[in-house]
């Protein structure tokens, strides 16, 4: 990203992250070893990037495992794509349930689906005598996916150290979820290397990165691309953007990062981001742009498409 902030022949550069704390790698060794006391393995993703949002070393190491997926903040997301994302994984003999975690919608049925995926398990577990035994299930998910605001939640706690530090979590703890079921938290885990840049940049765009690891500008930037593809709708109404002056703009023959980025510049106009001299504050549009986004503030907005 050029530092001249009047300097529109931008030119946004690939994203090429790698980022594997410590910690982590310590993380997944000590999953490995705990999976040998879990019957289940629930997987926490993002219902607006399900595809970015799952490890894919957790589908490795698990694979011998039951499982179920949670596609958590389903609130956040388009409602349509979330029917179409639960008849994804369920193409793929996969349970699967949608959660909102902060107004509890779908955590009873989260807990109905354990409960039916395990009935099996423990018919026999009580014919061989050992009536009483609990199921024993693993939550697993990437940092700030809203594991701890679900564990609160299903657990009926107030307060589990919920935190929006990404990267940063408990150490590993039992947790009693009801008669039946006991939950082994681990801390969140990400993966040696992203795959693409895509995968990266949605991951900024929902605040799992920390910001500081990419140009807050350019990731803005992508998002303004991704909403004008669409959501223009809904960021027209957002910022007050009308139709006529999109297209227009779009059609401008310049190259297309030109035109996108002047979009960008209007929306901070329109927000009031203007420096003196009249020029924008990107940062701090940027800043709004992404906020509002990871808020819920422009609507109900998918990230990733289910692949057919």
């Amino acid at each position: 990203m050029s530092n001249n902030k009047n300097d529109n022949q931008e030119v946004f550069s690939k994203v090429s992250i790698n980022w594997y704390p410590g910690h982590m790698a310590k993380t997944r060794k000590q999953i490995i070893q705990d999976l040998k006391l879990i019957d289940i393995v629930i997987e926490l993703l993002d219902a607006r990037i399900p595809i970015s949002s799952q490890n894919p070393n957790i589908a490795e190491i698990t694979k011998n495992k039951k499982k179920i997926i949670v596609l958590n903040k389903c609130d956040l997301a388009d409602e349509n794509q979330n029917r179409k994302w639960v008849e994804y994984f369920e193409s793929k003999n996969i349970p699967v349930v949608l959660v909102d975690s902060n107004s509890g919608k779908g955590i009873e049925n989260f807990i109905k689906k354990v409960e039916k995926i395990m009935q099996v398990d423990l018919e026999m577990h009580s014919e061989k005598g050992r009536v009483g035994r609990k199921i024993r299930a693993m939550i697993l998910g990437i940092p700030n996916v809203g594991k701890s605001s679900f564990i609160n939640r299903i657990s009926k706690r107030t307060s589990a150290g919920v935190g929006n530090r990404p990267g940063v979590t408990r150490q590993k703890q039992w947790i009693r979820i009801n008669e039946k079921i006991e939950l082994l938290d681990t801390p969140g885990v990400l993966w040696p290397k992203f795959e693409s840049e895509e995968v990266a940049l949605n991951l900024c765009f929902t605040g799992t990165i920390k910001e500081e690891i990419l140009d807050k500008i350019e990731i803005a930037y992508q998002l303004t691309k991704f909403l004008l593809e669409n959501y223009r709708n809904k960021l027209c109404e957002r910022y007050k953007l009308k139709e006529e002056y999109i297209n227009e703009t779009l059609e401008k023959e310049r190259p297309e990062n030109e035109n996108i980025y002047e979009i960008f510049l209007q929306i901070g106009k329109n927000r009031g981001c203007i420096m003196s001299g009249g020029r924008i504050d990107e940062e701090k549009t940027a800043r709004i742009l992404l906020d509002e986004f990871k808020n819920g503030k422009l609507g109900k907005i998918t990230i990733e498409r289910p692949i057919k």
